[in-house]
């Protein structure tokens, strides 16, 4: 059942006669034959629609009683158990009453589409989500009921229901929309011109945009040639304050103006943990965010101008949208700001957006200084003791010594403190430690002693060098351990996308293992592939490592999205923004191998059904030929003995009986052939393994031959061998047989067995024309018809089944040729493990010191691939 259509009449305001035109589609439809019902229509009193709604089947509502009055709305279960092709439902962005089996009744429509109702409906431009403010500022009026834009744009048609501002009013003033009552209310406020022409050029913008979505797709189908433009991508930057609503409006209808565009609100986090932000606000701004079919995204960075730029490069994005900072003017003393620093360092690729809002120059906390974040609380104590606790103890014992070292030994000895500190701590550390051994050196050891004074000017010179070179050896030190981290960094991102690259080129198709090298790269809980049909439909996992995956993208701590129905979900941790990169990289991989097995899977399945096609065509061939046969001979036989007309003579009366029991026994012959294929194919052959001797089973399998026909060689002194009796007896007939047959006269078949370790072999050899090497192989595939074999000569399917059965009981059958000229059959078994306190021999029985026989079971192995034959070969593949 596929999904219905959505067709929406779209107004520029209310009264522009949306509803009446959705009503006089549905008389058309219903004119037309169609099976067209009114899901709910509200004509508030309006005349020309309410005559419209006669000649309609209107679906009774449902009434739901709300703080003591009681209220109607669409009664959806009746809708869907009525299951009309096409339902007409007004008011998409209305909000239903308390109680109601959805909030929305654009959540009914969408119910509705699924069960494969075609559903006509109507809404105003001014209730699209992302039009929320601007509306708000031109009408002054906010409108709370809203419908996300991406309900809106998935629609398969919008109409635009327009009308001019004057003819509107007209309308208005003749009563045909609201009573008289609230005409010059309504004329004075909500409906003046000046609102009503901006809210008809929002709705014209918005369907021309629409329209060229339309001409893309187009474009597209019909293969026109032109210059494409990147897919643009915004990432709007949130903060978690108040103003972030605002900057997802405005991101929102910067992407309206392109098709195809995408939203990706972004907000950074300290890595301590430490923010500022708001949990409600953020949650609020995501919900607007993924209702306006952007996506939210929780990424981690000290360095905020870095790690969204970062995130922005990473997606591929176009755009960037930021606030205007909330710092006050005294505050960028501290920093140019986020949005100064991204504008320039942004590159000509990336266009940055400064939106004002109400927040602007209201003020923030002061920026925290974190660039030793990543060193980890351990070292940066270390480095504060170094740099500040021991320069004071070097000072106390030089001090307290007889010897003096003099000033350049002793400012020498606190710079090794400071370098110590920078390499330890990093740079503040450090930067500490120059200026308190500075204080130290001057108070204590740069005359006069005791006072902040010096009295030698080079001592002063002394002192400002040893600060100058503390500073500059810390920040060289610092400089070093940021660029050794980041070349471990880079190295580490290295190995894994050259593991990604090798996996692509190795063409390894493992999802699983994919996933648990991302839970194991970025030290993750569990990592999930999650995937949907449509934008409306559930979230199902393709794939999962470890306890509790997330079920949805939401729900996980980071979320990479692989195209418009794909995601990578990570629980465990937020990741820093510099990690999206490699992660993209995975989720790419990810989908590739998710896309790769499915194909596999379905390049398999379609060879079985080829394969079980050709199976069906020979043995409807089969059964149309070969099995006819001896039933017709039968029944020629039953018909003659039957006849009053002729007196059979007893010697006739015994020929007849002699045909009618050589074609049941060939008749029973082919069908146990095929009984025998088909259990092969399904799997369902067990074979009961006990030991026993090959001269008690395989004279039992010549029975079907002519006595004269061959020569068997079967050594006493053999070991037994662990084999299905009745198995490795039709075997062995079914090869014996085919050998017979194109042996030529006078030219017996040897049937030999010898012991060669712990196998013993079944030599089958014929002086027939043999079998080229080409087609050794397919000789045993079944229903093969090689060279000139006879019409009548089986289905093919003789050695086949051997094959197959001694596969089943550990064996091998193989094709050689036969020296001289022929084709010599290997059948190859497992020897019985002699039996402790007595060799394996013949005559041996339980509990005598020979082999005790024991019964095993052994999985059933499918028979070798089937190939079609390719030239031509003398050798049939199996007995009549």
């Amino acid at each position: 059942m596929g999904r219905g259509r959505l067709r929406i009449y779209l107004g520029a305001a209310p009264g522009v006669g949306k509803t009446y035109a959705m009503l006089s589609e549905g008389h058309r439809r219903v004119e037309r034959g169609g099976d067209c019902v009114v899901g709910f229509v509200e004509h508030h009193g309006r005349p020309r629609t309410e005559v419209m709604l006669h000649g309609l089947e209107q679906v009774p509502r449902t009434e739901l009683t709300h703080r003591g009055a009681v209220f109607t709305e669409m009664d959806v279960d009746a809708v869907l158990a009525r299951r009309p092709a096409v339902a007409l439902v007004d008011e998409l962005a209305h909000t239903n009453v308390p109680g109601s089996r959805n909030g929305k009744r654009w959540q009914d429509v969408e119910e509705l589409l699924r069960a494969g109702i075609d559903v006509v409906t109507t809404v105003n431009i001014q209730h699209l989500e992302s039009l929320g403010d601007v509306v708000e500022s031109i009408t002054g009026v906010r409108q709370r009921e809203t419908v996300p834009d991406e309900v809106v744009r998935r629609a398969d048609q919008i109409e635009l229901v327009d009308m001019s501002p004057q003819a509107l009013r007209r309308r208005m003033a003749h009563g045909n929309i609201y009573r008289s009552d609230k005409v010059d209310a309504a004329l004075s406020n909500y409906f003046r011109p000046g609102n009503l022409t901006a809210l008809r050029e929002l709705a014209l913008l918005w369907v021309a945009d629409r329209v060229d979505e339309y001409l893309q797709q187009y474009r597209g189908e019909h293969g026109i040639s032109s210059t494409w433009q990147a897919r643009e991508r915004i990432v709007v930057g949130l903060t978690g304050g108040p103003e972030g609503r605002t900057l997802i409006r405005r991101a929102s209808r910067m992407a309206a103006k392109g098709s195809g565009s995408e939203i990706l609100a972004v907000y950074i986090a300290r890595s301590d943990g430490l923010t500022s932000a708001s949990p409600k606000e953020l949650a609020l701004q995501r919900t607007l965010v993924e209702d306006l079919g952007g996506t939210f995204h929780h990424v981690i960075g000290d360095n905020v101008p870095e790690a969204l730029l970062e995130f922005a490069r990473g997606v591929n994005a176009t755009q960037i949208v930021l606030g205007s900072s909330r710092r006050k003017a005294w505050q960028y003393v501290l920093g140019p700001g986020v949005g100064a620093t991204v504008a320039r360092d942004c590159g000509p690729d990336l266009d940055v957006h400064i939106v004002t809002h109400e927040q602007v120059a209201k003020g923030r906390g002061l920026p925290v200084v974190r660039t030793t974040a990543r060193l980890g609380r351990p070292r940066i104590v270390a480095g504060w003791v170094v740099g500040v606790v021991l320069p004071a103890l070097l000072c106390l014992l030089l001090t307290h010594i007889d010897a003096d070292p003099g000033l350049a030994n002793d400012m020498l000895l606190f710079l090794a403190l400071t370098v110590a500190a920078a390499l330890l701590g990093g740079l503040w550390p450090a930067l500490a430690s120059a200026a308190f051994g500075s204080l130290l050196l001057n108070y204590f050891f740069a005359p006069p002693l005791h006072r902040f004074t010096i009295s030698d000017p080079k001592n002063i010179m002394a002192i400002a060098v040893f600060f100058g070179v503390a500073v500059s050896v810390a920040s060289v030190v610092d400089l070093a351990a940021r660029r050794t981290h980041q070349a471990a960094r880079l190295r580490a991102e290295s190995e894994v996308l050259s593991f990604l690259a090798g996996s692509v080129l190795r063409g390894e198709t493992a999802l699983g293992a994919l996933l648990e090298r991302v839970r194991e790269t970025f030290a993750m809980e569990s990592v999930a592939l999650l995937e949907r049909a449509g934008d409306t439909e559930p979230w199902t996992p393709a794939g999962s490592i470890g306890p509790r995956p997330a079920a949805r993208p939401e729900d996980a701590d980071v979320d990479m999205p692989i195209g418009d129905h794909m995601a990578l979900a990570l629980s465990g941790r937020v990741l820093p923004a510099g990690d999206r990169r490699v992660l993209g990289a995975f989720a790419a991989q990810a989908a590739v191998v998710l896309d790769r097995q499915r194909l596999v899977g379905e390049a398999e399945e379609a060879r079985r059904l080829a394969e079980g096609n050709r199976i069906r065509t020979a043995l409807l061939a089969a059964v149309s030929h070969d099995l006819r046969t001896p039933l017709a001979s039968i029944k020629a036989s039953v018909s003659s003995l039957r006849s009053d007309d002729v007196e059979w003579s007893e010697a006739d009366r015994a020929e007849l009986l002699e045909g009618i029991e050589a074609g049941a026994d060939r008749l029973d012959h082919l069908v146990g052939n095929l009984l025998d294929m088909s259990r092969l194919q399904t799997g369902t052959v067990t074979p009961l393994i006990r030991e026993i001797d090959l001269d008690e089973v395989v004279p039992m399998a010549l029975g079907g031959v002519p006595e004269d026909s061959v020569v068997l060689d079967v050594p006493e002194t053999l070991p037994m061998v662990a084999v299905d009796p009745g198995l490795l007896e039709r075997g062995v007939a079914n090869v014996v047989e085919n050998a017979v047959k194109y042996s030529p006269p006078g030219e017996p078949v040897l049937v030999a067995a010898s012991a060669l370790g712990d196998r013993v072999e079944v030599r089958v050899v014929d002086r027939g024309p043999g079998v080229p090497d080409e087609a050794k192989d397919r000789i045993f595939a079944p229903f093969q018809r090689h060279g000139d074999a006879p019409r009548g000569a089986g289905v093919g399917l003789g050695l086949a089944v051997a094959r197959g059965f001694a596969e089943a009981m550990g064996g091998t059958l193989a094709a050689e040729d036969t020296p001289g000229g022929g084709l010599t059959m290997v059948l190859t078994l497992r020897a019985a493990a002699p039996a402790a306190g007595g060799p394996v021999g013949p005559g041996a029985t339980p509990g005598t010191g020979g082999a005790a026989a024991r019964v095993e079971t052994v999985e059933p192995v499918e028979p070798g691939p089937d190939v079609e034959p390719a030239g031509p070969a003398r050798q049939k593949a199996g007995p009549q």
